[in-house]
């Protein structure tokens, strides 16, 4: 306690003396030394950011989502509980009381990329909201902005503002950004406003499973919740990527960063205008990872390339002459490396399209044309290797192959859908689902694989179906809302 007397003591006693050297007229002068010149033009080019930031944070803006959401619990619930009733009988009277309703608030970022208000975003800033309002730099105007599309599977989104003369980022071909360029990172972090942050690029083409088609660039400029949808750009102001999620296990930035690179975005954005939804190309395979032992085995030089596992019936890659075992390393022009990339391109072309291809079967070249197909989302849940596909937003679905049921300790005689992931928020995180829960029936209806499933949930009007779902050997009944 002493010492903290003399700690706040000190200050005081120090202001005392001034105080006191003040008003005998003693005249105390410290020599400091002060530069009133802003930074040359030349010198702030070199070593600041303030013009590209001055250039490229008019066209970020806020986003604020509104969900309306029915409350767990209720009055009327309470008076009818049995433990009430038991104590309390029916001594209070109480009317019928409507379900209680919450408004639930999400915020994010968006970038304008047309002086007429279209806006650029994430699906999941925007995703079930019953009201989405835009809030411009400088002004204190919100706009109530209109939905154009979504694409959860790149989780890009498009919306539309009631406005002109707006100041539109300049975006660039992020085909051409390169591992160590610089990057500047600007959203509205944590509600707190305006922000930019400086990294550089730390990778390209990363994969981290948020989304169906991931080619993310990886940054370790900061973003924090609230980044989400804001503009990452480069060294020339020029928007290179929309800033999408964090790799952390504290909420907040730890370095590791991830943006949807612009050219998927814009692609996807301009399907959404064009159509009214994303229209992808569908090659027909079953891809398999290419592993340095299985490259080894095949007597291939290198494990790069895309490994046809299967060739689906009656889709463009059988027409077209594909066999199982080949690998594809080269689609319209564009060296394969892996399957993903094949995903990515094949899914950037548009359907009925005419596309050279080279593979390499038993170990030599071939040149194969293909025409490709469009992409059914039935279709390619039952196609893809172990058929997977999702019930709801954050609810994924697989078929029973022999690896998951051994997983799962599951007996031949049970047939249905495993549900493999269920995230934690949005209508997921409501739908009293549980990973390793298998669907054995849908609104009363038999399900034996994801296809049938997806096609059940696509053919209901309803809101609210019953689920019957084996789980933990026991089976039950539980109620999903599908929206």
């Amino acid at each position: 306690m002493n010492t903290l007397r003399k700690s706040i003591a000190l200050p005081v006693a120090a202001g005392a003396l001034f105080c006191s050297s003040y008003l005998s007229g003693a005249e105390t002068k410290a020599a400091l030394n002060l530069d009133k010149q802003p930074l040359s033009a030349q010198r702030k080019a070199e070593t600041g950011y303030s013009d590209i930031v001055k250039r490229t944070s008019p066209s970020v803006v806020n986003i604020f989502s509104t969900q309306i959401v029915k409350s767990r619990f209720s009055q009327e619930e309470l008076f009818n509980n049995p433990m009430f009733r038991k104590f309390f009988g029916d001594r209070f009277e109480h009317p019928k009381i409507p379900q209680g309703k919450q408004r639930r608030e999400g915020l994010g970022s968006g970038v304008i990329v047309s002086s007429d208000g279209y806006i650029l975003t994430n699906n999941h800033v925007i995703a079930e909201a019953d009201e989405i309002k835009v809030g411009l730099p400088d002004e204190k105007k919100e706009y109530i902005a209109k939905v154009i599309g979504t694409d959860p599977g790149t989780d890009i989104a498009v919306l539309k503002i009631e406005a002109t003369g707006l100041t539109a980022i300049t975006m660039t071909d992020s085909d051409h950004v390169e591992v160590g360029d610089m990057a500047l990172a600007i959203g509205n972090p944590f509600g707190v406003g305006k922000t930019v942050t400086k990294g550089i690029v730390s990778a390209l083409g990363r994969g981290v499973g948020l989304a169906h088609y991931e080619n993310f660039i990886q940054t370790d400029a900061a973003v924090n919740p609230g980044n989400s949808g804001g503009a990452l750009v480069d060294a020339d102001g020029r928007l290179i990527g929309i800033n999408t999620a964090i790799f952390s296990r504290s909420g907040g930035s730890q370095g590791i960063g991830f943006a949807v690179p612009i050219n998927l975005a814009r692609s996807v954005m301009e399907r959404l205008l064009t159509h009214g939804k994303v229209v992808r190309g569908f090659l027909g395979v079953q891809l398999q990872k290419l592993s340095p032992e299985l490259a080894e085995t095949m007597g291939l030089d290198d494990a790069k390339g895309a490994l046809v596992a299967q060739v689906i019936e009656d889709g463009a890659a059988e027409a077209a002459g594909f066999k199982a075992g080949d690998v594809i390393i080269e689609f319209g022009g564009k060296a394969i490396d892996s399957g993903r990339k094949l995903q990515l391109i094949v899914a950037r072309t548009a359907p009925k399209t005419e596309v050279k291809v080279i593979i390499l079967r038993n170990g030599k070249k071939k040149k194969l044309t293909v025409v490709l197909k469009e992409r059914d989302d039935d279709q390619l849940a039952s196609s893809t290797m172990g058929g997977k596909g999702e019930l709801i937003d954050g609810v994924e679905v697989a078929n029973l192959t022999p690896e998951r049921r051994q997983q799962f300790g599951l007996p031949k005689k049970v047939q249905g859908v495993l549900v493999t992931s269920v995230a934690q928020d949005g209508v997921a995180g409501k739908s009293n689902l549980v990973a390793g829960d298998v669907i054995t029936l849908f609104d009363g209806q038999k399900v034996e694989d994801t296809k049938g499933l997806l096609k059940l949930r696509k053919a209901t009007s309803k809101t609210r179906v019953l689920l019957r779902v084996l789980r933990q050997e026991m089976m039950m009944f539980v109620p999903v809302q599908l929206k």
